[in-house]
């Protein structure tokens, strides 16, 4: 027993902190002069090819409170409100709108169906949409006060509207940034085929709409009033997640297949043709970081991706801004920023050595190197028990976590927790060096249920030698779409589940089965002195549309013999 605690000892911390390269020059703190200080906004109606009016405003660079009467290249927001319109300074405020002081013109746009926009959404950007974006975009390149150059910008719903703009290919869109959205639309807002976090907004009341920017001549809110009222016909989407459980399920709420529909993994072809540079915003601490990197690893030579100690399209303590200059002045403007030369990913290191917490990178590093953990009486160990063993608890259908004193700490914010009941937990020896975890931690647990439906959570958690938790990472499964397949594009490294109806395998009762998947990509450092632990669930405090049984039902998690649960971790990942 000794000697296997050793070994693991050293296997984790077998790959010492690799050396960290410098940053290249300007990474993060590309510092344009600003040119000017003051906007002028108008905002309006766009009738796109339906009819449907388009609220935008328009923010135009400005001086002694006059419109610069010179052709600018163009960025725009596909999003859910316009903006004030009126004369405004600019000098210390960072909205986007706020690039007009390097010479953009901005235009945020509100969808369909959103803010004082008219129209109903049909579901969550659907290709109404994306053909929206490519009229908007044409539109912009048609102006006299723009240069025909556009890019686009978005983080989160927006950004997955960026990523449809790029599948529609409009001639003139130049560039693209686009932030936490999901590759694959079932994998990201359904991840392991259970709704949790994510992919249930925005669903607001009229009241709420009511509350949106109204456009220039409309300050007596009458036509925000009628678009408001359109906007009841949209689609409820929680129930629209509800109503589509597998990848191909078809959805009687918008009559089609959706998740196949809105995919962007399923245009990757479109994608690559478009040859539209793309710059991808991920975060350590955001739901969609994986889905990020899947992006970036199919798009060699057209997408790069830079990931920070974030939240949900956060960048505390670093300058985005800079970067988003940094891009698009090269490719809108035709400016040198360093940025064409730069390596495609650019990653920070939590607890990595001060100063050298940012890496840069070829490629995302894969779990090549199999650093296999085998689960075994409540220890993690490197070879598995020779004899089956097995340990049950009752499902907890009101798991909670601690208070986040972190904010914003609600919805895509909110962050996984341990799991202090109905849990199983495997402990690492303590760790004799600092230990660099960079890729995606694998789990391959065998379980079994007292009900055909299970989902199963597993979290890889940091124990300092106080005790206290910090959970890295977490993946989650339902049991019953656990088949395992080829996936059609590059997943980097994880197993995918192609989750249709067909692939169903319901559970049955005190059966043991194999559940594959991976959880989030990290790049972590375990401290010396801390341990590795993983813990095993089967309810999480973020689901949303749990269904639940009465009485809830028997987990079973199954070691050992023909039954070797295990974990597999990306020690020492950087390539």
């Amino acid at each position: 027993m000794k000697s296997q605690a050793i070994a693991l000892a050293l296997l984790l911390s077998a790959a010492a902190l690799p050396a960290a390269a410098a940053p290249p020059a300007g990474f993060g703190a590309y510092a344009p002069k600003e040119v000017y200080s003051q906007q002028i906004v108008t905002s309006f109606y766009l009738p796109m090819r339906d009819g449907t009016k388009i609220a935008i405003s328009l923010h135009r660079p400005a001086v002694d409170g006059k419109v610069v009467d010179t052709a600018l290249p163009v960025i725009w927001h596909h999003t859910l409100d316009i903006e004030k319109a009126g004369v405004r300074e600019t000098g210390a405020a960072r909205a986007l709108s706020d690039l007009t002081r390097a010479g953009y013109v901005v235009a945020i746009v509100a969808r369909r169906g959103n803010g004082a926009s008219f129209g109903v959404r049909r579901g969550y950007e659907d290709f109404t949409e994306g053909f929206d974006a490519y009229e908007i975009t044409e539109w912009l390149a048609a102006q006299p006060w723009s240069n025909g150059q556009i890019g686009m910008y978005g983080c989160s719903n927006t950004g997955e509207a960026v990523m449809h703009a790029l599948i529609a290919r409009p001639p003139h869109l130049k560039a693209a940034f686009a932030g936490c959205f999901a590759w694959e639309r079932y994998d990201g807002h359904t991840r392991g085929g259970i709704i949790s976090q994510y992919g249930t907004g925005p669903t607001r009341t009229l009241e709420d709409d009511l509350k949106a920017t109204p456009v220039q001549g409309d300050e007596d809110r009458v036509q925000l009033r009628q678009a408001a009222e359109e906007h009841l016909k949209s689609t409820n989407l929680l129930e629209l997640m509800k109503s589509m459980p597998y990848r191909d399920s078809w959805s009687p709420l918008v009559m089609a297949k959706f998740w196949g529909e809105v995919s962007i993994g399923a245009y990757l072809d479109q994608l690559k043709a478009s040859k539209i540079p793309l710059y991808i915003q991920g975060g350590w601490y955001d739901d969609f970081r994986t889905e990020g990197l899947i992006a970036q690893a199919n798009l060699p030579g057209q997408a790069r991706i830079v990931i920070g100690p974030w939240r949900h399209c956060l960048n505390d303590g670093f300058d985005l801004r800079a970067e988003q200059l940094r891009f698009f002045d090269h490719y809108l403007k035709g400016q040198a920023t360093g940025i064409e030369t730069d390596a495609p990913i650019h990653y920070f290191t939590i607890g990595a050595p001060r100063g050298q917490e940012w890496r840069s990178a070829d490629r995302w590093p894969r779990p090549d190197t199999r650093n296999t953990l085998f689960l075994d009486a409540d220890q993690l160990k490197t070879k598995p028990a020779a004899r089956p063993a097995a340990k049950s608890v009752t499902v907890d259908y009101a798991p909670a976590c601690p208070p986040d004193p972190v904010q914003p700490n609600w919805g895509p914010f909110a962050q996984p927790c341990h799991p202090a009941k109905a849990s199983f937990v495997y402990s690492g020896p303590v760790l004799k060096a600092d230990t660099e975890m960079t890729g995606s931690p694998l789990a391959d647990l065998w379980i079994s249920s007292t009900a055909p439906e299970q989902p199963v959570f597993a979290y890889l958690e940091d124990v300092a030698p106080d005790g206290s938790v910090v959970v890295v990472s977490e993946g989650r499964q339902r049991a019953s779409l656990r088949k395992v397949v080829s996936a059609p594009w590059d997943t980097v490294g994880t197993p995918w589940r192609r989750a249709r109806a067909e692939d169903h395998q319901p559970l049955k009762a005190g059966e043991p089965v194999k559940v594959s998947f991976d959880m989030l990509a990290v790049s972590y450092v375990f401290k010396a002195g801390h341990r590795v632990r993983i813990a095993v669930s089967g309810a999480d405090p973020r689901e949303r549309a749990r269904t639940e049984t009465s009485p809830p039902p028997t987990l079973t998690l199954h070691t050992g013999g023909d039954t070797p649960s295990s974990v597999t971790l990306p020690v020492g990942g950087a390539q």
